[in-house]
């Protein structure tokens, strides 16, 4: 079976590169060509179209960065999905909302292409280790053929229930992943303010019942003003946007994630967004009289 792979950023290079070191023959595109280098010199066939990549693949991955990057992939000028052999395989890796996916998923099967969504939980190690967890909507058979390629680039597969469902989840996580984020920031800010340490603040509130268990992850980030990106804070911003749409279409209140949302815009528009979203700590840090924002 020959694989398809469109998206070789952060997540996306991993996840092929786990695919490869299994043996897998990649097809691979990349609108920045010289990302596909690594996985060239291990035997990947670098093409020049999202078209060529469904001429020579049996299922096809895509991991991109936003709704607009899939939809131009799959069907605008050079798009994969009408040269894709039918009944061939479609799996979208990418954050995007629940209506999108379904939508994506009726431009396939319109075409007689299968489709999965099958966004994933992890961030850059994750990845690199084959440590993510798939959040997978679509039909049962069609998930049972590409689960052993999913646990290939990940510890757990979960099927949703159906096409959309994975998108779905992908969005309650994100939206948990930011608001906690912000929420833990402030919080360290206002302990700061009152004159407890930095270290103090994390040595207790870290691992205890309060802080989300990722948190330890992101400790040393905070401590050493380091925000190299695990998971960029525009791709956050860009998922809370999600988040907003699909409450909107849900008829459902979401304060906090609004709220969260524009922070991590001031963020944006402060430059931070090619950093980690922890970042979001010493910007609001700078906004309290603290330190500059590292850049």
């Amino acid at each position: 079976m020959k694989i398809g792979f469109i998206g070789l950023g952060i997540m996306g290079s991993r996840m092929a590169a786990n695919l490869q070191q299994q043996g897998h023959p990649l097809v691979i595109f990349n609108r920045s060509p010289e990302k596909a280098i690594p996985l060239v010199k291990k035997g990947a066939t670098q093409v020049n179209t999202p078209a060529e990549v469904a001429k020579h693949a049996d299922i096809l991955f895509t991991m991109l960065a936003h709704p607009e990057a899939v939809t131009e992939t799959a069907l605008g000028k050079d798009g994969f999905l009408v040269h894709f052999t039918p009944n061939s395989l479609w799996v979208d890796c990418s954050t995007v909302h629940p209506s999108f996916s379904r939508e994506m998923a009726r431009e396939a099967h319109e075409k007689k292409i299968r489709f999965l969504d099958a966004p994933v939980a992890g961030s850059k190690n994750q990845a690199q280790q084959a440590q993510l967890v798939f959040l997978v909507g679509g039909e049962e058979a069609d998930f049972q053929e590409c689960q052993p390629l999913l646990e290939t680039m990940g510890k757990k597969v979960i099927r949703m229930g159906e096409n959309g469902m994975g998108s779905a989840f992908k969005l309650v996580l994100n939206h948990l992943l930011a608001t906690s984020m912000a929420a833990f920031s402030e919080g360290l800010i206002l302990g700061e303010a009152l004159g407890i340490s930095l270290e103090t603040l994390l040595n207790i509130l870290v691992g205890g019942p309060v802080a989300a268990p990722y948190l330890a992850l992101k400790r040393s980030k905070l401590e050493n003003d380091d925000y190299e990106a695990e998971f960029p804070l525009q791709w956050m911003q860009k998922d809370l946007q999600m988040v907003s749409l699909a409450a909107y279409e849900s008829n459902v209140a979401m304060p906090l994630g609004n709220t969260a949302k524009e922070m991590y815009r001031l963020c944006l528009q402060r430059g931070l967004g090619e950093q980690d979203f922890s970042a979001i700590y010493a910007f609001l840090k700078e906004g309290s009289g603290g330190d500059r924002v590292a850049s």
